[in-house]
This record gives structure tokens, C-alpha cells and sequence, in this order.
């Protein structure tokens, strides 16, 4: 079945089309829960939750631009939701550089595993930042939006995230001369 069909089924309310769109997309979107998700279990459960608002709402998917995106964003946008009914996000009003620039000579040195594995590892409003900046491209002022704090906050953050990640990559490096997470 193309996309198309698949799609059409699902709106359909197909359940053999939601098996297989699921089966197709849910590698990649838990990836994606992983990444904002506190641990390995609350990914499971937001990877499910999050794809019985997908068959929800995917009669508004019209087609327009491309559905991996859609449904990614939609993903994204569930995860976000549960941690706004919380109070955490701003929490935050320490002050620290303005950018601060993580740059690692020899990455091999270090495992993608405990890169993910220091990532998952941060305060829920760093995590969130971060990887809403860094990894996925979102401006302050979108994450701001998304998360209903101010760009300060978002920014702020973000250089906390950045300040214990270089701390965690420099206890496992044995380095202090690590110049600059980019």
C-alpha cells in the first residue's frame, strides 16, 4: 500500500492501514519520544499515546508538504503538551553566558550511546530545550512559543544544558580542555 492508501485508510478508521502506517513509522518515531522523553519507559507510553492522537487527528493532514514531517511535529507536539500541565518549565532564572560552544577534537573517544544516554540524563526543561535547539532546529522564539516560557528562559537553558553536558563529556574524557556542544 502506498502512503496515499495508507493515509486514506487511517482516515477511514482502517485498522489493517493504522497497523502497517504504524508499523512504518514507529521506529522512527520513538526516536523522536527518546529525545523528550525522561527514560526509556515514558517513551513506550508517549510512543503510544502519540500515535492514537496521529489516528485522531489525521483527517487534518491535507497532503501538504511532506507526512513524515506532519506526524513527526505531531508527535512532538503531544510530548510538549504533557510537560506544559506541569509547572517546571520555568523554574529557571539563573544567568550564564550567552553561548557557550562544546567542540570535541577526537568524537570517536566518546560512545553516541552516553552522548543519548547524558541527554536523556538532564532536567526536563534543559533536555527540552536542547534537543528542541540543537538537535531538531527550533528558534528561541519558537520553543518559547511551544513551551509557553519567555525567549530568556529558553535561552537560559539552553546554555544550562550546554555547561552540564560539557561537564559530563569532561568527567568521562578526563578533560578540562575541551574547547568548545555545538
Amino acid at each position: 500500500m502506498s502512503i496515499e492508501e495508507l493515509i486514506h485508510g487511517c482516515k477511514k478508521k482502517d485498522i489493517k492501514a493504522q497497523e502497517q502506517l504504524y508499523r512504518q513509522y514507529a521506529p522512527k518515531l520513538f526516536s523522536v519520544c527518546l529525545k523528550y522523553s525522561r527514560n526509556y519507559s515514558e517513551a513506550q507510553d508517549n510512543l503510544q499515546d502519540g500515535f492514537l492522537l496521529i489516528f485522531e487527528k489525521i483527517n487534518q493532514f491535507a497532503f501538504k508538504g511532506a507526512f513524515e514531517g506532519w506526524i513527526k511535529r505531531v508527535m512532538i507536539n503531544f510530548i510538549l503538551q504533557q510537560y506544559r500541565k506541569e509547572t517546571f518549565l520555568n523554574l529557571v532564572h539563573e544567568n550564564f553566558p550567552k553561548e557557550i560552544e562544546i567542540e570535541i577534537e577526537n568524537e570517536s573517544e566518546i560512545p553516541i550511546e552516553f552522548l543519548m544516554k547524558i541527554i536523556q540524563e538532564l532536567p526536563d526543561r534543559y533536555r527540552l530545550v536542547f534537543n528542541l535547539y540543537v538537535i531538531d532546529g527550533y528558534s528561541h522564539q519558537e520553543i518559547a512559543d511551544m513551551l509557553s516560557i519567555n525567549i530568556g528562559t529558553s535561552k537560559s537553558n539552553l546554555s544550562r544544558a550546554k555547561v552540564i553536558l560539557k561537564e559530563k563529556i569532561e568527567t568521562i574524557t578526563g578533560s578540562k580542555n575541551i574547547p568548545s556542544i555545538k
